[in-house]
């Protein structure tokens, strides 16, 4: 199946899911990621300004900020195409929202990439192998690329988003790890 017509139906999935479940699920989800040893063990960790529909991060975000870790987002440059880590302390301050409901940081400063010891991703959808399927931009796979970047990265979702399998390109990068509301999943990319 083209990744057009999977993003479509993946999409839709995501868009089904009630507004009361979707926020069970997320707790749920949060609940794991926070219970990963990755997670526990890192001082600075990528993660995501959730967008409506998705897996809502904000839990795991707050525990982070507990536990005095220091938590970067994306900030999107749209036209350069590519995204670079921002330090955040708040979730209410400092973030602008566009028209798709994407939030994007005002403000921020940048996080070197060897500083990152965990990049939690969002994406449409993810299979049992690790693979991702994005919404097309291809920013995380620029992302990922960055030989700088030395950080773990786990893939973040509800369990509907699990396919069995996902087009994959020399470009796209998989994760290594997969938490949903469901649990986690380890994948073994890199021999580890």
């Amino acid at each position: 199946m083209e990744k057009a017509r999977l993003r479509r139906e993946l999409q839709n999935s995501l868009f089904a899911i009630p507004p009361e479940q979707r926020l069970e699920k997320s707790r749920k989800a949060c609940q794991n990621l926070i219970s990963m040893p990755r997670f526990q063990d890192a001082s600075t960790i990528m993660m995501y300004l959730s967008l409506p529909y998705e897996a809502d991060i904000s839990e795991a975000i707050l525990h982070a900020w507990q536990f005095n870790k220091t938590v970067a987002v994306p900030k999107i440059s749209w036209e350069q195409r590519h995204m670079i880590p921002v330090k955040i302390n708040s979730l209410e301050t400092g973030i602008s929202t566009g028209a798709s409901g994407l939030k994007n940081p005002v403000a921020g400063v940048p996080v070197p990439f060897e500083d990152i010891d965990l990049v939690v991703t969002p994406a449409l959808g993810f299979d049992r192998h690790g693979n991702r399927l994005g919404r097309g931009g291809s920013y995380y796979d620029r992302f990922f690329a960055n030989t700088a970047l030395k950080a773990s990265r786990c893939g973040f979702a509800f369990a509907e988003q699990i396919i069995d399998s996902i087009p994959v390109a020399e470009h796209d990068e998989p994760v290594d790890s997969l938490v949903t509301d469901e649990g986690i999943m380890y994948f073994n990319h890199k021999g580890e």
